[in-house]
């Protein structure tokens, strides 16, 4: 976060709190059982984690918040959770602050990310790729993956 910049209280929460995240959890089972994954407790308790988040959560983060008893997890339980989530499209790496968000926006999609430099609010966000992508598949490449990351003030730390 900037020097100078504090979070402020009257900023709206994103993380996801009783049912809600309850149901974000059932929801998560339904789609690995279509295809055939298992979300694993661990895994399980990697996304919980980031759903509960306000703000996006670095893997030390995750090791040191992942028991509930206040044991930390060890690091390549949470490694692995994480790689699992990223490769289902539960989770995204913001390469920037080298910090996890879960994926608000459903299926596969280009991960793209308003990110605040004051009180490290990451918003995601669908642009559009569609004639880029298409020129590089008519170019014959495969595109595996795009993540655009823009970084200013949120609008809570601009009217502050």
């Amino acid at each position: 976060m900037a020097e100078g910049c504090h979070h402020h209280e009257d900023h709206e929460h994103h993380g996801l709190r009783g049912a809600s995240l309850a149901g974000a959890l059932t929801a998560a089972e339904a789609r690995c059982a279509e295809t055939q994954d298992r979300l694993t407790a661990p895994r399980r308790r990697v996304l919980e984690l980031l759903l509960a988040a306000d703000a996006p959560l670095k893997a030390y983060d995750l090791i040191a918040a992942y028991g509930a008893s206040g044991e930390p997890a060890k690091p390549p339980t949470v490694y692995r959770a994480l790689e699992f989530l990223e490769r289902l499209g539960f989770a995204h790496r913001i390469e920037s602050l080298n910090a996890y968000v879960p994926c608000r926006i459903q299926g596969g999609h280009v991960a793209a990310f308003l990110i605040c430099d004051c009180c490290g609010e990451a918003a995601e966000f669908e642009p559009d790729f569609g004639p880029q992508l298409t020129a590089a598949k008519a170019a014959g490449y495969e595109v595996r993956q795009v993540t655009l990351e823009a970084r200013g003030l949120c609008a809570g730390c601009r009217q502050a």
